[in-house]
């Protein structure tokens, strides 16, 4: 790429990460990273005494179901806070807290290989200097398992994402630290409470019961839990309210709660309930309105598959209303800024609608390099993996001479087709095809084609990161929901392939906040093809 920096590269490391593919994948492994991490931070330099074979004795733990005091040192990537033991060779994971949190906990179950213990939090004995427990805006926290940041102040919320990011590829890239550019600040959402258009809570057991005769009298019975799981506990928590919610998603969910109890014989098992926001937007000066299309640009919105909740709210040129879907087959319709999107409800697509108008254009500020237009051979097709319904490709699309968006799921293409035409998108196409051979029949010239991926939490698999060294796309914007194994399938990239003469510079790194209250955090790496060094006395290709 022309005007980017020469970085010191060592090709030596991609066979550790090629090895470590399986890692990153969830909690365990990443927990398991930061108390790694932590203990050998702290590790004493010379143990008092030495059990067998010269290794340090086994660490001194309190009988489980037993209260002890602890002090948190860090959060985890996960979520939790991290206590070290008193002799600092154990370490007790606490949810709920942050550093300098001094705590009561129960603790519950040991890992004695792994070094570490879960506890349960029972009280703040000493709040730590980040700690600010009026900023908790819902009443079940610390028992619910969905939120472990409410008591954090949304700065310092920012700040601990920013460097969840920071760890992901300090632990599982395998790279040089000098390969990877320091992580930018993690970009905020503009609403912190009431932003989660998709709600999909649960119960254990229904009310169903086989007949034994015509003349037994109905039995009483009594509602399951509806909601969410404890945190630490394979129970369900009652949760008649969700402040992360929308607010038609949390009347939804009221409106649901009291369909389901009122019907609980009909469940012969448990089931997971579907909240889902749906928008259409009437224009004012419109004198009748076709119901089925609701406004929304030919799109439709599947009546009777919601729970009767409207909410309507006054713009400068229409009346924007809100319903909330519960069927996963129905069709719901969602805006990002003038762009309209149908799905299935029960379908992908995100679930923070406050941060997507921000976040599609950050995309599409980067999409292109700097002087791309200066370019004898400037960067003008999209190629779009994993896309879903469209989302990336339709709203950069109008920055392209042409764009395709790939998915293994008909039903996303389907839908994306649809809001390509509700978009007015003629040059914008989409196959239904499995990402690992996308590559096999795309139109485009590698060296003029941005391509976009956005694949599930388990990231790319090898052969799909292959097949892209292979095609060798002049830039690339990895988009991930999990920034763990995005920064390991970001290491095959910058490794690359010596046979291919084809690698990947990272240009930047940041995290977005799609879930605020929650560890979670979204990650997007931008990257651009570059070429091995040439050998001593060889002429560079």
């Amino acid at each position: 790429m022309p005007n980017q920096p020469k970085k010191q590269f060592d090709g030596k490391r991609r066979k550790r990460v090629k090895n470590d593919r399986t890692k990153a994948n969830g909690f365990d492994e990443v927990l398991q990273a930061d108390i790694d991490r932590l203990l050998k931070q702290n590790r004493p330099e010379q143990p008092e005494q030495e059990g067998e074979n010269g290794s340090p004795p086994p660490p001194s733990l309190p009988e489980t179901f037993t209260e002890i005091d602890v002090t948190i040192s860090e959060i985890s990537s996960t979520g939790d806070g991290l206590a070290l033991s008193e002799n600092k060779d154990h370490v007790f994971m606490v949810p709920f807290t942050v550093p300098g949190d001094k705590v009561r906990v129960k603790v519950i179950r040991h890992f004695e290989q792994l070094c570490y213990s879960m506890t349960d939090f029972l009280s703040v004995i000493e709040p730590g200097p980040k700690r600010n427990d009026s900023l908790i805006g819902c009443k079940y926290f610390t028992k619910c398992s969905g939120c472990q940041l409410q008591m954090m102040s949304y700065d310092d919320q920012l700040e601990h994402k920013r460097r969840i990011v920071e760890k992901a590829y300090a632990n599982f890239s395998g790279l040089i630290p000098e390969l990877v550019p320091a992580i930018g600040e993690t970009f905020a959402s503009p609403m912190q409470y009431g932003y989660r258009t998709k709600l999909t809570p649960h119960f254990a057991q229904g009310g169903g019961r086989k007949k034994h005769g015509d003349d037994q009298e109905p039995q009483e019975v009594k509602v399951p839990p509806i909601g969410f799981t404890y945190k630490g506990r394979r129970a369900d928590l009652d949760i008649e309210d969700c402040p992360l919610g929308t607010d038609i998603v949390r009347s939804g969910l009221k409106s649901e709660r009291k369909r389901v109890a009122e019907n609980i014989r009909s469940y012969k098992k448990g089931a997971t309930l579907l909240m889902r926001e749906s928008t259409s937007r009437v224009p004012k000066d419109a004198s009748t309105t076709d119901s089925t299309t609701n406004g929304t640009n030919g799109l439709v919105s599947t009546s009777g598959a919601d729970t009767g909740d409207v909410i309507r709210i006054e713009r400068e040129n229409y009346i924007e209303e809100k319903r909330c879907i519960t069927d996963n087959n129905a069709t719901s319709v969602e805006y990002v800024d003038d762009y309209v999107f149908s799905n299935k409800a029960g379908a992908f697509f995100q679930n923070n609608n406050s941060i997507l108008s921000g976040f599609t254009e950050f995309i599409r500020s980067q999409a292109l390099p700097a002087g791309n237009d200066k370019d004898p051979r400037p960067i003008k097709y999209l190629l779009d993996a994993y896309s879903g319904s469209g989302l990336f490709t339709i709203t950069l699309s109008p920055i392209f001479k042409s764009s395709l968006g790939v998915d293994v799921g008909v039903d996303s293409i389907n839908s994306a087709r649809e809001n390509a035409r509700a978009n007015n998108l003629p040059s914008t196409g989409f196959a239904a095809a499995d990402a690992a051979v996308l590559f096999k029949d795309v139109p485009y010239p590698a060296d003029q084609t941005l391509l976009v991926i956005d694949p599930p939490r388990k990231g790319c698999s090898e052969d799909f990161l292959e097949q892209l060294l292979s095609f060798k796309p002049r830039r690339v914007v990895y988009v991930s929901c999990n920034v763990h194994t995005q920064a390991r399938d970001v290491a095959v990239m910058v490794q690359g392939d010596e046979t291919k003469n084809v690698r990947y510079e990272i240009e930047s790194v940041r995290g977005f906040d799609f879930f605020p209250q929650t560890g979670h955090v979204e990650g997007v790496a931008i990257l651009n093809r570059a070429e091995f060094p040439s050998k001593e006395g060889e002429p560079a290709n």
